[in-house]
């Protein structure tokens, strides 16, 4: 059974401490057996701002199409397992994690004014979400400015809270100052094993009583 996976590096500063988090949990999850492993730099591809416009909530789809959400949204909804990674600037996600976010706003007008579906129903419950990221400050609260950001990005999706799972890194400021983490990447090669083990067990029998929860953590 094929389990796949997408994932988004939104930082600018490609490589830096949220990516290489980001990479820690996609290798291990791409050493599983029958796991395809999609990553996408956002600073590679073109997501423009919202304009605001609602234009969405008549025709199903952005009416900007001159960038690459139409093919990034197909993608969003077709993977079972959906990956972002961010580091925090001035207590939130980064501008570009942001503007995908707000183009949800798409998902949200085929959702609720529209009432139109985003994943077929037999997928319902069967799919997890992860959101990674990194900070420069070690301040207890420093992340959780964009929880709800974040929330609104997997729920537009039709990933429920309970399916996502977080690992969140603060103290790292400098380029490559993960590396340096006792903990970190194994933490994230853990989270994405289990991840998978999840996800296959989902996909093989089904959750019908939603038991299987995040493993959130926040490592100082």
């Amino acid at each position: 059974m094929g389990v796949k996976v997408l994932a988004f590096a939104t930082s600018s500063r490609r490589h830096g401490n949220s990516e290489t988090l980001l990479d820690a949990l996609l290798g291990a999850m791409a050493a599983e057996e029958s796991v395809t492993v999609e990553k996408y730099a956002l600073d590679e591809i073109e997501i423009r701002p919202c304009l605001g416009c609602n234009a969405c909530e008549k025709l199903n789809h952005c009416i900007m199409e001159d960038d690459d959400l139409h093919w990034v949204l197909d993608k969003i909804v077709d993977a079972d397992i959906v990956v972002m990674a961010s580091p925090v600037y001035c207590m939130g996600m980064c501008a570009q994690a942001k503007a995908l976010v707000d183009r949800m706003q798409v998902l949200r007008s085929r959702k609720y004014v529209l009432h139109l579906p985003i994943a077929p129903a037999e997928r319902q419950d069967k799919r997890l979400g992860a959101f990674l990221s990194t900070a420069g400050q070690n301040w207890d609260y420093v992340f959780d400015a964009l929880i709800p950001s974040v929330k609104c990005f997997f729920h537009l999706a039709d990933i429920k809270n309970r399916d996502i799972s977080y690992l969140m890194v603060n103290n790292v400021d400098k380029a490559g100052e993960l590396a340096a983490h006792p903990t970190a990447t194994a933490d994230a090669a853990a989270l994405g094993r289990q991840m998978i083990t999840d996800i296959k067990t989902r996909l093989a029998e089904g959750d019908e009583k939603g038991e299987y929860g995040p493993k959130n953590q926040e490592i100082k």
